[in-house]
């Protein structure tokens, strides 16, 4: 089989996993976005999942992200960056991405808004539940002074979160059940919709998506290892 045929064949095994993980959340499988994490494939991986179907995908670096837009300029894709933010990219960052899932603190916050004041960057608040050393995202505790501080200079809809690594995807249910817990409070707190939780990757993203995720990051899935 063509590399171009079992990416296609693993996107649309991952579509059938999503929609029923969502079905049995008694959910409707269009409100969760399947982000394809493209980090390291090449562009015909890439092209070859949009003609399967995809749309949106995932980039973790701004400058191997720019690479692939420009080679992939003709089709019609949303990007996401899904990586840690350095505050030296986020001018290029503020235009190049479509949602940015990793605002971590206020400098990062500060810096797409002076990148672009309008319209506002649209963002997401990473949240680090596990209070990892090794992992960026905001601590708990500081989210919504954060949320607080830049709302109305970035547009924020809602958050993310890496869970620690478990021993099995089971272990991550906690820590989906804690950010959806922490979107509605503070929705109710900030008058925010923050309507998005951007949570799960391959291993874990129909337990995520049971727990209330409406963005999924995917990549192993549907492209097999990484390309080195």
């Amino acid at each position: 089989m063509r590399p171009a045929q079992e990416i296609a064949r693993r996107y649309a095994e991952v579509r059938e996993r999503v929609a029923s993980a969502a079905k049995r959340s008694h959910r409707e499988p269009s409100g969760v976005t399947l982000v394809l994490a493209s980090k390291t494939q090449l562009s015909d991986a890439i092209a070859a999942a949009y003609a399967a179907g995809a749309r949106d995908f995932g980039e973790n670096y701004v400058q191997e992200a720019l690479g692939k837009q420009e080679a992939l300029r003709a089709l019609n894709i949303r990007w996401h960056l899904i990586g840690h933010l350095q505050t030296n990219k986020a001018k290029v960052a503020a235009s190049a991405f479509e949602l940015i899932h990793s605002v971590d603190s206020i400098r990062v916050a500060e810096a797409l808004t002076r990148a672009r004041p309008a319209p506002p960057v649209r963002a997401l608040i990473e949240v680090n539940l596990g209070g990892e050393a090794s992992k960026s995202g905001a601590a708990p505790e500081s989210v919504e002074a954060l949320i607080d501080s830049e709302r109305g200079k970035i547009d924020i809809a809602g958050l993310m979160t890496i869970p620690p690594p478990g021993e099995n995807p089971g272990a991550s249910r906690r820590y989906f059940a804690e950010l959806r817990a922490m979107g509605e409070r503070l929705a109710a707190r900030t008058g925010l919709a923050l309507s998005e939780l951007s949570m799960g990757m391959t291993d874990d993203f129909e337990i995520a998506i049971e727990e209330g995720a409406t963005i999924v990051r995917v990549g192993r899935a549907v492209f097999g290892e990484r390309q080195r």
